[in-house]
């Protein structure tokens, strides 16, 4: 693979005021909003279709304090989720961005509906991971597949050029500033675009297992579950320009993926009041902690492991959530109309499922838990049971450039790069400094979405500004 590298620059072929690298939620977002200040614009996306980590979630955005939660009853503001964000992620390096993207992500909610023309209701009927009140809004379908054809039918809609099939492979400088970036296509044609302020928005380093090794250990014996084009350039070519960087280690995981067809088995099911249990028959852990730090208990664990619900659930969750009826159309809901044959089914002593299933049950009628779990959803499980052999997964990373609170990627010395946007997963994060555990459901499409909001309206800002207007310089504490 070319390694990115950044370059001087020659004549462009085309120019534009803002270019976007990357074509995921935060890419689109981005140049959506760069459009809307009157820039030009255009997008340059390495794979041959639109399929980021965007299209691989479930399409759900926290906004504290929308419309949609007033017209619900819901009583929230940006205060209550900043809390509600630093309490499960302590102290990190992006502090400045859980303030600012809780501040702004009613307004990003709302600006989707109405500016984006993106579908989204509010979740209801149950508050998700970290969230002390019900703010998440989705598609109606709950995918983030929806999430991306309404943001993909909107920049069409705008005339926002958007190129698949070209991947960047260096980013222009000339005098400090970057200004543009070079194409080149599977036939080795090159284009060379020029702008005045250029927009990363290429996700993470999750499937470069080089980065991953060396900058988030924690998450290199997790199976790789998303997209294939996170290959970690913002990062490389950032690293080349002298770009501080934070939140490395941090990366969100999912302890729900199915082993035999790597379809992703949703945490609700948990939520309903479903839990793990390993080889042995047994619980490792308090399923509660959420998906994404209860990846870390199961790979200290080890497997096989698998998730124990019943009919019930099974329905339930299907209902809501349609792409769940794949975990069984595939093959991977295993029955048993006892426990003794669920434990027969999935291969694991009979004797210890079955006191493992009557404690979860007297825990779920208010007997304390062995493992601090209270929440039990629907309550005791009951036959007809089931179960799915699963695994935990690295989603994406959660660390990357350091920005500032205009998505400004900050040099070494601690003033923004002339020219140098970040958002999403090629932005530091919010999810704490290490591991998992920081990860609060909705934080990377918060990420995503709300820094490419906030990059894509800073840019064309600063396209539209006079030539030779000096960019102010932003400290940013503790980056490194």
């Amino acid at each position: 693979m070319t390694q990115p590298t950044a370059s001087s620059p020659q004549t462009p072929d085309i120019e534009v005021d803002v270019l976007v690298v990357g074509a995921g939620g935060c890419g689109l977002v981005a140049a959506i909003a760069a459009d809307a200040a009157g820039a030009s614009v255009a997008v340059l996306e390495k794979q041959s279709r639109l399929a980021g980590n965007t299209s691989l979630s479930s399409g759900s955005i926290p906004g504290a304090g929308t419309r949609l939660q007033a017209a619900a009853g819901v009583d929230d503001g940006p205060d209550l989720f900043r809390d509600d964000l630093m309490r499960v992620s302590g102290p990190h390096d992006a502090d400045h961005l859980t303030e600012r993207l809780a501040g702004i992500s009613a307004e990003l909610v709302e600006w989707l509906i109405d500016e984006a023309h993106v579908g989204l209701t509010l979740v209801a009927g149950y508050r998700h991971v970290g969230h002390s009140v019900t703010r998440l809004h989705a598609p109606p379908s709950r995918t983030g597949a929806e999430l991306m054809a309404d943001l993909e039918a909107e920049a069409d809609r705008r005339g926002i050029p958007v190129a698949p099939g070209q991947p960047v492979v260096e980013l222009t400088v000339a005098d400090g500033r970057v200004t543009g970036a070079l194409a080149r296509d599977a036939d080795g044609r090159e284009s060379r675009i020029g702008a005045k302020a250029v927009i990363l928005a290429t996700n993470g380093f999750g499937g470069a297992r080089d980065l991953v090794a060396e900058l988030c250990p924690g998450a290199e014996a997790a199976t790789y579950a998303g997209s294939t084009g996170s290959t970690g350039e913002a990062l490389r070519w950032g690293r080349a320009l002298g770009a501080r960087t934070g939140n490395l280690g941090a990366y969100q995981g999912h302890a729900g993926l199915a082993a035999r067809s790597g379809v992703l088995v949703t945490w609700t099911v948990v939520e309903r009041g479903g839990y793990i249990v390993g080889a042995d028959g047994k619980r490792i852990g308090d399923e509660t902690l959420g998906y994404s730090a209860f990846a870390g208990v199961e790979l200290a664990a080890g497997g096989p492991l698998y998730m124990i619900y019943d009919e019930r659930i099974e329905a339930d969750v299907a209902k809501g959530q349609p792409e769940f009826a794949e975990v069984a159309r595939m093959g991977d809901a295993v029955a048993g109309a006892t426990a003794a044959d669920l434990a027969d089914a999935i291969g694991v002593p009979g004797d210890a499922l079955a006191a493992t299933l009557d404690a979860a049950a007297a825990s779920a009628e208010g007997k304390a838990d062995a493992h601090g779990r209270m929440a039990w959803g629907l309550g005791a499980l009951q036959p007809p049971y089931r179960a799915t052999r699963i695994t935990p997964a690295l989603f994406h990373t959660q660390g990357g450039l350091a920005v500032d609170d205009d998505a400004r990627v900050i040099g070494a010395g601690g003033a923004p790069i002339p020219g140098l946007y970040a958002g999403g997963g090629a932005a530091t994060g919010i999810s704490g400094r290490e591991g998992g555990d920081g990860y609060v459901s909705g934080n990377g499409l918060l990420s995503a979405l709300g820094l490419g909001l906030i990059a894509g309206r800073s840019a064309a800002a600063e396209a539209a500004a006079p030539v030779g207007e000096e960019t102010e310089t932003v400290q940013q504490g503790e980056m490194t």
